[in-house]
């Protein structure tokens, strides 16, 4: 089941939010005669929908997720009971067991296949990846070094612990949230109207990237880069890298959208995840800005504790780099993109950042742009001799003549890549600004105007999605692979 999905949107959710403001009304009931905690059956049933959300496509491997949360809670507990040697050896297995655990199901078929390569033959598992593996042992990660430092209490209670781990709306593709974040939340959280119609609204904001822009732009990649790629021209590889560059970026923020959608229905605070990464004037600048919860979990957890700025920068910023590719995917491709990444944001650091300021903001834009694209083929091309068959003629040695197959790409799709490029871009933040400054202050008029404005805005996105999604064929998230 996925956010864009049609029983998601008219049964899932109504039936969830039907349970779910009963439990509401049956905690309030409760907690004035002091029975129970305030937020109680409200947990008991997001953490019931979760298990079912997650249990729909992968009824085996729910029991994997809640091993994996008995795992961190009982690691937990025993962090915040032991000191000094013994705490510290608490944390290490705790974080042996995700590692294991997130090891064996996606990285056992990889590593078993390099022994192979290499001349130790050794038999090669097929384990199916769970879905989300990759971001829920990273917020069982966050949770045990959270605790560990003591910037949130443990949690003591296994079925709330369940809860932030299994959380539905952001489950499966993230964005990773730390327990710090809403540690609190889990216990005292409180929705008012406000909450739900500005959560709906970034709901339907995230399904609109999805459905209207993502989906149409990942035909065009199809038509390209798995159709037509034997008989790729070198316009037909800059036009499918081009759409497959829109399509992750309205894809994966349009996920995150919908995530801290629904988490500000429920009362709870997600962190943004992505704030218009391709208005970027270098790469350093793009990654602040692109997946920023992954970005500031390697950060915190990985790059500090290696030491940071303060000794062996570049060694660090590789290891990172490497670690970032590898946990998207057990696959070279990933590596070599993590690497690549990591190599340019290494170099910047003694370079393009000490004159940046000395440089037309346009090039800037231009030389960030193009390494993004070029790293987004060296991302989908899983297959080397299909990416190298994808740079041949990305660079201009194509065997292939374009023809009017590259041109209908563009001009039947004029709308679609003009609206991706604008919703690229802070647009919302802009059309603000200018009514802000027409209409300064608070006042009713613009109130009206704000708020007219979302729902005419909902109500369109909502039928074109619906409409879209009637039939569809190609609905998946990329980031649900990881």
């Amino acid at each position: 089941m996925v956010f864009s999905d049609l029983f998601f949107l008219f049964v899932f959710i109504p039936l969830f939010a039907l349970c779910y403001m009963v439990a509401m009304w049956a905690d309030r009931r409760l907690s004035t005669s002091r029975l129970q905690r305030g937020n109680a059956l409200k947990n008991m049933v997001l953490v019931i929908f979760s298990l079912i959300f997650y249990a729909w496509g992968e009824p085996v491997y729910v029991f994997l997720m809640l091993g994996c949360v008995f795992i961190n809670y009982l690691s937990g507990l025993l962090i915040s009971r032991s000191e000094g040697r013994n705490r510290r050896l608490s944390l290490l297995l705790g974080l042996v067991g995700n590692l294991v655990i997130l090891g064996v199901f996606k990285y056992a078929g990889f590593f078993a296949q390099l022994l192979c390569d290499v001349g130790i033959q050794v038999p090669i598992p097929q384990i199916s990846l769970p879905i989300g593996i990759s971001f829920y042992i990273f917020q069982s990660i966050s949770y045990l070094m959270d605790v560990y430092r003591q910037d949130s209490p443990v949690q003591r209670r296994f079925v709330d612990l369940l809860l932030y781990i299994s959380m539905f709306p952001q489950l499966v593709a993230g964005p990773i949230v730390r327990y710090g974040t809403v540690a609190e939340e889990i216990h005292n959280r409180s929705v008012d109207i406000k909450d739900v119609s500005e959560g709906v609204y970034r709901f339907l904001i995230g399904l609109g990237k999805k459905v209207i822009i993502a989906n149409q732009f990942s035909e065009i990649v199809d038509q390209f880069f798995v159709d037509g790629l034997a008989s790729l021209s070198t316009p037909g590889a800059w036009i499918g890298v081009l759409a497959f560059t829109m399509q992750i970026y309205f894809d994966f923020s349009g996920y995150s959208d919908m995530a801290i959608g629904m988490g500000r229905c429920l009362g709870f605070h997600f962190n943004e995840n992505f704030d218009h990464p391709y208005c970027c004037r270098s790469i350093t600048e793009f990654w602040r800005r692109w997946h920023m919860s992954l970005g500031s979990f390697f950060r915190d957890y990985v790059y500090i504790p290696l030491g940071g700025n303060r000794r062996h920068q570049s060694l660090n910023i590789l290891v990172v780099w490497f670690l970032t590719g590898m946990w998207h995917g057990a696959s070279w491709n990933f590596i070599i993109w993590g690497v690549y990444f990591g190599v340019i944001v290494m170099l910047e650091k003694y370079t393009l950042l000490r004159v940046k300021e000395r440089i037309p903001a346009v090039v800037l834009h231009i030389y960030s742009l193009l390494l993004v694209v070029a790293g987004w083929g060296i991302f989908y091309f899983e297959d080397f001799s299909s990416m190298m068959h994808f740079f041949s003629a990305f660079f201009g040695n194509a065997t292939t003549e374009a023809d009017i197959v590259e041109l209908n790409a563009l001009t039947d799709n004029f709308w679609l890549w003009t609206g991706a490029v604008l919703f690229a871009m802070p647009l919302r933040r802009w059309v603000a600004a200018q009514v802000d400054r027409l209409l300064p202050g608070e006042n009713a008029a613009k109130a009206v105007l704000f708020t007219s404005s979302k729902i005419v805005l909902s109500v369109v996105l909502l039928t074109l999605s619906v409409a879209l999604l009637v039939g569809a064929t190609n609905n998946a998230f990329i980031y649900t692979r990881f």
